[in-house]
This record gives structure tokens, sequence and C-alpha cells, in this order.
């Protein structure tokens, strides 16, 4: 599988658990901090429920489930308000990070051990000095089962 991220592109990073992740900088809205999350009674997995940004209703994605990674009990939240297509989404983290630039060459594709949630959703990956940053689509994160109402 091939990464689809154009060359020299720039990711968002933020951390679920123990893992840093990234997401094309031109599919992020904006970052904010916790919100309250309406739970959204027999809502599919992954997601957490509804929020309100501004007036506007979003849905918001409980990425720890959606990828199968463990939440630790003194993790916060934070929320990656994504666009796709027309509608918006909240990515809910444990932390931000900073924007991080992709430069050619340094973007590997995908681990093909991968399997899941994670082998649908990561197109590559890149190796930091503090270990490796998972790129992520926002299209396939979000095209698993039962996230569309």
């Amino acid at each position: 599988m091939t990464a689809t991220l154009a060359p020299a592109s720039e990711v968002v990073t933020f951390r679920v658990g123990d893992q840093w992740f990234g997401v094309d900088v031109m599919d992020v809205q904006e970052v904010i901090g916790h919100l309250r999350i309406a739970r959204v009674p027999l809502a599919g997995p992954g997601i957490a429920g509804f929020l309100n940004l501004r007036g506007q209703i979003v849905t918001a994605i409980d990425v720890h489930q959606r990828l199968e990674i463990s939440r630790h009990a003194s993790d916060s939240s934070m929320n990656v308000v994504v666009r796709d297509g027309d509608e918006l989404f909240a990515l809910v983290v444990d932390e931000v990070g900073d924007v991080f630039a992709v430069s050619p060459g340094t973007l590997d594709p995908a681990p093909a051990s991968l399997g899941g949630a994670w082998a649908r959703a990561c197109t590559g990956v890149v190796r930091m000095d503090q270990g490796l940053l998972a790129v992520v689509d926002v299209t396939r994160l979000l095209n698993e089962p039962n996230t569309r109402p």
C-alpha cells in the first residue's frame, strides 16, 4: 500500500495511548481542548458521541476504540477537528503535538504485518528520534463501519 501524502507534506501529530499519529494538515480544521461529549445510546463502535462546536453538532470519534488502543486512566483528551467532504468529525485523542514536515523519502509504506483498523487507516510510517509516527488517512479512519448516520 502506498502513502497518500503529497511530497513535502505536513502532518498534525497526536498521541493515542503510547503511539504517535499524523494526519495531513489539509484535513484538519482546528484543534480544541476537551469538550463535553453527549453520549449517544446504541452508537456504533468508535463513536464517542456528539459535541457542540460553536452551534454545529460534530460526531466525536473515539480513536482509542477505533484503533483498538488501550486507554490509560490518566489520559486526558483533546479534539482534532477534521473535515471529510462536507462533514466535520472530532478525533478524540490524548495529546496533540506539533505540525511535522514529512519530506520526500522519509515516509515508508505501512508494514504488511498491520492488521484490523490499523491496516485500513495507516498509509505509512515515518521514523523519528522518539519512535515511529504512523500516518493516518482521515477518510479511511472515518470509513470504518457505523461512523456515518
